[in-house]
């Protein structure tokens, strides 16, 4: 998966937003305005930074090389994936969507209903 393609992914869900809120190298995606994903563009070797439940984030870093703590950011809900080939495009898809579902998790109820009725 490469760095247009995330963007795709991402761009595909419902009210999802793209952003340049701190510089002008990190693309930020929120929905209901959250972030749900940071897409450091100038980052060599190309990661991105997601949301994830802390007991799962563990469990993705001890089982994938690529999955790092997150740069940066509150290391407990955050994971940092390296987009390596040897990570299925659908399995990164999937880890995206969790960070989206994150999110949407702790939004106000009259946000988050319409949203889920959305994904569902």
């Amino acid at each position: 998966m490469n760095i247009e393609e995330v963007r795709e992914y991402c761009l595909s869900l419902p009210e999802v937003s793209e952003s340049f809120p701190f510089d002008e190298e990190t693309l930020v995606f929120k929905v209901a305005g959250k972030i749900f994903l940071f897409l450091p563009l100038d980052a060599m070797p190309v990661f991105v930074m997601v949301k994830c439940d802390p007991v799962l984030a563990i469990e993705l870093r001890e089982r994938y090389a690529e999955v790092q703590p997150g740069y940066h950011l509150n290391k407990k809900y955050w994971n940092s994936i390296y987009l390596s080939e040897r990570l299925d495009s659908e399995l990164i898809t999937s880890w995206i969507f969790h960070s989206y579902r994150e999110v949407i998790k702790k939004l106000p109820q009259y946000k988050r209903k319409p949203l889920e009725e959305q994904i569902q």
